[in-house]
């Protein structure tokens, strides 16, 4: 036997025993999906869908369910965890408002960079929706060791989109984005043709793993986003899945009661009418919609089989961390509406899940219900593999509840939606345990303005508050109600507490 395996054998009893020395330098594999709610998973309440994998890798590691994307939509989102701030603070909103950039300092700060620094090979993978110091993403393509990705929505078949992606032999998306990790992790001869094969505009920014460094990879996928469910399954040589999983259960998907007539903000806010038509559904395309996100999601959760396939095949599974969670959710049809931005459960709560073979054994298959953000993601990665966290930070390290250890930990979670265009409101909100307090701007002035600051003297024109634990789907209205005046009260305190808190 030689060394690396018995090095491996010996990482995975320590593990089990729960005593792996801090010494160790464990890989670490982030898996970013796109537009997937909370509820998409089988261990999260998805009745017709399928995540055997997903599921799995819950029971083998610990499972979040208060976990929440403080900016829902794809770009700050995104932004978000390169910065691990609230958007309030970075000012990073979406491209086509905010006009701004990722810093070149910033992004030193950056979970990936801080891996590099620490002697990791690095990769990053797929999606790319926020702009790094300039135009070209220059910092990104000059320090990342395999920089293998598309800007903006990928499509189903991301050759299709650009040069990027043509030295894939597998056509469809997630199998793709698998095909080009395989291409980076794998020693030998036989991915040569990947790197053989890339178009020449970036020849120079795919690196091999170097294969006595630990490695970080950030895996992006656009998937199940809607941008990339057209054409799923339609050539001959796609996963069959895509066609055909769940033909005979689509009237099991089912749609929000009274749908579409079930709008519950005034015209002021918003109507559906607003709203970009690829989230305008009929009852009958919105439940094809539903059927086409699961397949979507079935894929990603084969992915993540496979790669914990592969990890094992190489002798890795033993020492790499994998963290589970998607940039967003989104409604289809609740209150009325379609797309994310809003401040409601469905878009915001998302699945996070964090395997760890170094956990002891005691804390797997927990499900934790503490209030945890995804810019917690890179501060427990770093803490995780016993690196230093940048005092840039906004976020919190999950680590010590990873543990089981009782520790002060935050009461409530501060939403925004800064985005402007498409018909959406400005708001603010705050989300704890118990409620969650939404107001809302008028959109009369602010259209395609970037106001992090707000505007001087400025109140809301509306204004909702919600008794989580009661009202799950956020239905009734309590901002009116006398006898929730008090709590009313003390959450938009809180909300204004916040606002300045995180700008500076």
């Amino acid at each position: 036997m030689n060394i690396k395996k018995m090095q491996i054998l010996t990482l995975g009893l320590l593990a089990v025993l729960g005593v792996v020395h801090a010494a160790e330098k464990p890989n670490v594999i982030f898996v970013f999906s796109d537009d997937q709610r909370f509820d998409s998973l089988g261990v999260t309440g998805e009745r017709v869908g399928e995540t055997p994998h997903l599921d799995q890798l819950a029971k083998d590691g610990v499972l979040f369910r208060q976990a929440f994307v403080t900016s829902p939509i794809c770009g700050p989102s995104r932004a978000n965890i390169f910065t691990a701030q609230w958007e309030r603070k970075n000012r990073i909103g979406f491209s086509s408002v905010s006009h701004n950039m990722i810093s070149e300092e910033t992004f030193g700060n950056s979970f990936l960079m801080q891996f590099k620094q620490a002697g990791y090979s690095t990769a990053f993978i797929g999606k790319h929706h926020t702009k790094i110091a300039d135009r070209k993403n220059t910092p990104l393509r000059e320090n990342i060791d395999f920089c293998y990705y598309g800007e903006g929505h990928l499509g189903f078949y991301p050759g299709d989109k650009g040069k990027t992606f043509t030295n894939l032999k597998n056509k469809s998306q997630i199998e793709g984005l698998f095909e080009a990790f395989e291409a980076y992790i794998q020693p030998g001869k036989a991915y040569d043709y990947f790197y053989e094969d890339a178009d020449p505009s970036i020849k120079d920014i795919l690196q091999r793993r170097d294969p006595d460094k630990p490695f970080c990879a950030w895996i992006n996928f656009n998937l199940p986003h809607q941008a990339s469910l057209g054409g799923m399954g339609s050539r001959p040589e796609d996963p069959q899945f895509y066609s055909t999983l769940y033909a005979d259960k689509v009237d099991q998907f089912t749609l929000p009661d009274g749908y579409p007539d079930n709008l519950t903000l005034p015209a002021n806010v918003i109507t559906s009418e607003e709203q970009p038509g690829y989230y305008r559904f009929s009852p009958k395309s919105l439940q094809n919609n539903l059927l086409q996100t699961a397949r979507g999601v079935y894929g990603i959760d084969q992915f993540v089989g496979n790669l914990r396939t592969l990890l094992a095949d190489l002798g890795e599974d033993q020492n790499t961390i994998i963290v589970y969670c998607s940039d967003n959710g989104l409604l289809y049809g609740e209150h009325g509406l379609g797309g994310k931005t809003m401040l409601y459960e469905e878009s915001v709560h998302v699945p996070l899940i964090v395997y760890s073979p170094f956990l002891p054994k005691r804390e797997r298959g927990k499900e934790l219900d503490e209030l945890v953000i995804a810019q917690d993601i890179p501060a427990t990665l770093l803490d995780l593999c016993g690196l230093p966290i940048p005092s840039t930070y906004q976020s919190q390290s999950m680590k010590p509840l990873l543990e089981g250890k009782k520790v002060a930990w935050r009461k409530e979670v501060f939403l925004e939606n800064l985005f402007t265009d498409q018909g959406y409101p400005r708001q603010e909100g705050v989300r704890s345990s118990d409620y969650k307090y939404i107001r809302y701007y008028s959109k009369e002035s602010d259209r395609k303005h970037y106001l992090p600051e707000g505007v001087e003297g400025e109140e809301p024109i509306y204004e909702e508050l919600f008794n989580i634990k009661n009202d799950p789907t956020e239905q009734n209205n309590l901002a009116n109600n006398p006898e929730y005046a008090e709590i009313l009260n003390a959450h938009r305190k809180r909300c204004r507490e916040l606002v300045t808190e995180l700008a500076n």
